[in-house]
């Protein structure tokens, strides 16, 4: 019961991302979810912390108890979050949400630009188009988007999956998948390559097999040392992604992640070892973080969250399978092939990348 709840909780992440990124304007929007995704990192750091020292000297329930503070203190913030005001023009609520944006402009202590709240059509959009954010300022008045414009609630998840897998949307989503996959194989790998390298390297050339004490904390503390890697891959993904765009960045990072991964393949002393673990690291996070970014840019209001939903379930799949490269080949003393796994992963998702049928900065979200 409790590890499904951490799931569900888990699960909804990808929401806030689609949520935050219809606030932020097409020019702003790269550099702000590297800013968002800060937090992340900073959670990771903190956790890593407060596991080092709690599973150590408290019980694992401890640090579940202490983790679950705040969220308890984020509640009530879930009260006073506007409704983004793209769901509300998709659901055909204009009027709803011309008050949230008149709510924000009286927040920012501006004004509202004069004329109509128009939504287009999903079929009056080219989705492969460069556009900005005012050609699609179509000349419509609220009348004229009927309910049959949109995807309503009630057609439920298969209409939905439907519009994903539609002529218009479903190369950028069976790539997207994929991406989504491979980022997630990565990431959660490298962070159980951390720990297991060293072991695997210290076991297999003594011919013991290693076993895990209950009170080893060295994960914790790996974990710790190598989350600080994130920030770099932050502010590389930060400077590249508004100089090179989303693809661009997705598949250089994933390139160099697989270049630092390559000295792996062979035993290597445990300080080169973890600089290797470090810079694939800040390439796999910096990876992921632009994905984050792309998939909702990439899917219209109507089907955003849902599409990224799934991307995101897709991924977990690859978290999910993770270890049984990253643990359970390298306790088998296989390193050179858990680290082609990784390797000819990395190197798809690179590919894949390149192939996403077109770029999405400066687009405006449809």
């Amino acid at each position: 019961m409790c590890l499904t709840n951490m799931g569900e909780g888990l699960g909804g992440s990808h929401v806030y991302s689609s949520w935050f990124l219809e606030f932020v304007p097409a020019q702003n929007r790269g550099f702000w979810m590297i800013i968002f995704s800060f937090f992340w990192t900073t959670g990771t750091v903190l956790e890593a912390s407060l596991a080092w020292i709690v599973v150590s000297t408290l019980t694992w329930r401890w640090l579940l108890a202490l983790t679950a503070i705040p969220c308890f203190l984020l509640l009530p913030f879930f009260g006073i979050t506007p409704e983004s005001p793209r769901y509300l023009c998709a659901q055909n609520r204009m009027s709803d949400a011309t008050l949230v944006l008149e709510r924000i402009a009286e927040t920012n202590q501006a004004a509202l630009p004069p004329g109509v709240l128009v939504y287009p059509r999903d079929d009056e959009v080219d989705h492969s188009a460069l556009t900005s954010e005012a050609d699609h300022l179509l000349p419509l008045r609220e009348k004229e988007c009927t309910d049959d414009d949109v995807i309503s609630p009630k057609s439920g998840s298969a209409a939905a999956l439907r519009s994903l897998l539609s002529r218009k949307l479903r190369r950028s989503t069976l790539l997207l998948w994929f991406v989504f996959y491979a980022n997630s194989f990565a990431y959660y790998g490298l962070v159980l390559l951390t720990a297991q390298l060293s072991n695997a390297n210290r076991s297999c050339a003594s011919g013991l097999k290693y076993v895990k004490s209950e009170t080893d904390t060295s994960l914790y503390k790996d974990t710790f040392v190598t989350s600080l890697a994130e920030i770099p891959g932050l502010i590389a993904s930060a400077v590249l992604v508004e100089w090179f765009g989303r693809k661009a960045t997705m598949w250089c990072l994933l390139f160099t992640c697989c270049g630092f991964l390559g000295p792996l393949v062979l035993y290597q002393s445990e300080l080169w070892t973890t600089g290797l673990l470090f810079g694939a690291r800040a390439c796999a996070m910096g990876s992921y973080t632009v994905v984050c970014l792309y998939a909702p840019e990439v899917y219209p209001t109507s089907v955003r969250s849902t599409g990224v939903g799934i991307a995101t379930a897709m991924g977990r799949v690859g978290g999910i399978i993770c270890p049984l490269v990253a643990v359970g080949m390298l306790r088998s003393c296989h390193q050179m092939e858990a680290i082609l796994v990784f390797e000819v992963v990395l190197f798809l998702a690179a590919i894949a990348c390149m192939l996403f049928p077109f770029e999405t900065k400066g687009r405006a979200m449809t």
